[in-house]
């Protein structure tokens, strides 16, 4: 019939551009084997931390996990980034404000009204984002403390999406960011009109969100002294406390509790060679050096933290909402253009930022949507971007909760092939010559980069007399 023929076209087509892309790909990459080398050298062990004072950090323990930040006062900064899910939820997608429970056990509440959508790209993880080294923080970029991007124009050090409403006490870069997920309706803030903080949230009144929050921390006698002795030298009233004072204790209890530095690796690059397994050690230099003058992982996962805090297109698969961003001559919202989003500069579209690869084996989800639900299958669409996303049709690789309404959502951009050939145009990783036995060697390094003292971090939530605002912790 005719439409069994369209059907035989289109997929000849897209076949086709597989074809064009991946043999472009490897053109390119035989092309530069006599002028480009992957090899990198091995990091030095240069860790830049500054322990913070264990006052700060208890008390920003405890602001971490109470639900007190919220708009409706149902859901912690834990709910999302929490000690029993290695940083992050666990979810290829957060359920934010509205939702029930911890972790993969998280659901939207019983309401069919009670969350509008899911927070739109994965929760990443937060190991050793205290290191002096990390300048961009979130999946495209927009909170950063790069000269050459601006930030020094700011007072507070960091361009963010607040411009000059940021205030300019902030710590570092992760009190930065500690500023934001309170303004999000989806993730923290609630839905318009549900709250004051919800409504000036979606005003846009971002000092406004942040003064009202305050305010409720004030008025909470136990927040007060211990807002007093995090910061004996500027709190002597409970009007002085800030929301920013709280994002400062915030970073600074993510400093102290989440550095991880102790793993095989570590130990092996500060000098004991007996660290790694000789299988782990075979990974590691087939990951800094590549195999035949090909590219190697280390290309975007360099350094000490294995990112190089930069921004690439490498084809990842698009599950849920997005954040809105529509191809030519398509709408509908479902798309997420990544850093292009933050620069408006089309050669950004569709480039996220490298993540760290530091415990990596305890961060599943993988990728700025949670596309995949393993560290073996997104190890292996690095290795053949083009052929990873055209096969990408088990929806079973993602995890995210069943909702009656937001379902329908999931897989929008993935069963449009016009979108999957406009991820496919702008993918710019070719494939990497690794074969399975080079991948079986180079999941055994990802291995050892597990701090033993990442596993067990269930004294973080140990709250004995619950949090100060007397909420109830995550079930």
């Amino acid at each position: 019939t005719r439409g069994d023929v369209v059907r035989e076209v289109t997929m000849l087509a897209r076949t086709l551009v597989v074809m064009v892309f991946a043999l472009g790909s490897a053109a390119n990459s035989a092309a530069g084997e006599d002028n480009h080398e992957s090899s990198h050298p091995l990091p030095v062990a240069n860790y830049q931390f500054d322990a913070p004072p264990e006052d700060k950090a208890e008390l920003g323990r405890l602001l971490m996990f109470d639900k007190v930040l919220s708009g409706n006062r149902n859901i912690s900064c834990g709910t999302c980034h929490h000690s029993l899910t290695g940083t992050g939820d666990g979810l290829s997608l957060p359920v934010g404000e509205g939702g029930t429970g911890l972790g993969v056990t998280r659901l939207a509440s019983h309401s069919r009204d009670s969350i509008s959508e899911r927070v739109p790209r994965n929760a990443p993880p937060v190991w050793n984002l205290g290191d002096a080294s990390f300048h961009s923080l979130f999946h495209d970029g927009r909170v950063t403390t790069k000269t050459d991007e601006g930030a020094d124009v700011y007072p507070s050090g960091c361009k963010t999406p607040a411009g000059f409403d940021l205030p300019d006490n902030l710590d570092n870069i992760l009190a930065c960011q500690a500023m934001f997920p309170v303004t999000s309706a989806t993730e923290m803030a609630g839905q318009y009109p549900e709250n004051a903080v919800a409504i000036a949230a979606d005003a846009g009144n971002l000092p406004l969100v942040w003064e009202l929050l305050a305010q409720r921390l004030r008025e909470i006698p136990e927040y007060v002294a211990l807002f007093r002795n995090a910061f004996p030298s500027e709190i002597m009233r409970p009007e002085d406390i800030t929301f920013a004072h709280a994002a400062n204790a915030i970073a600074a209890f993510e400093s102290l509790a989440w550095r991880a530095d102790n793993s095989p690796f570590d130990r092996y690059i500060r000098g004991d060679k007996d660290a790694l397994s000789k299988r782990a050690e075979k990974g590691m230099m087939l990951f800094y050096k590549g195999v035949r003058k090909r590219t190697a992982c280390a290309d975007c996962h360099s350094g000490i933290y294995q990112t190089d805090q930069s921004y690439h297109a490498i084809a990842m698969p698009q599950i849920g909402p997005g954040r809105g961003s529509n191809g030519p001559g398509r709408s509908g919202g479902h798309e997420d253009f990544g850093r292009q989003q933050v620069t408006g500069n089309s050669n950004d579209i569709l480039k996220f930022r490298t993540p760290s690869l530091r415990n990596v084996a305890l961060t599943a989800p993988y990728g700025h949507s949670g596309a995949y639900n393993s560290l073996r299958a997104v190890v292996e669409h690095h290795v053949n971007p083009l052929r990873s996303l055209y096969e990408y049709n088990d929806y079973r690789q993602a995890i995210l909760p069943t909702h009656p309404v937001l379902d329908a959502e999931n897989y929008t951009a993935m069963d449009n092939p016009e979108i999957v050939d406009f991820i496919a145009l702008h993918n710019e990783l070719p494939p990497m010559g690794y074969s399975d036995t080079d991948v079986d060697l180079i999941m055994d390094f990802l291995h050892a980069l597990t701090d033993p003292g990442s596993v067990d971090l269930r004294s973080d939530i140990d709250v004995v007399n619950g949090v100060p605002s007397g909420l109830p912790l995550d079930d």
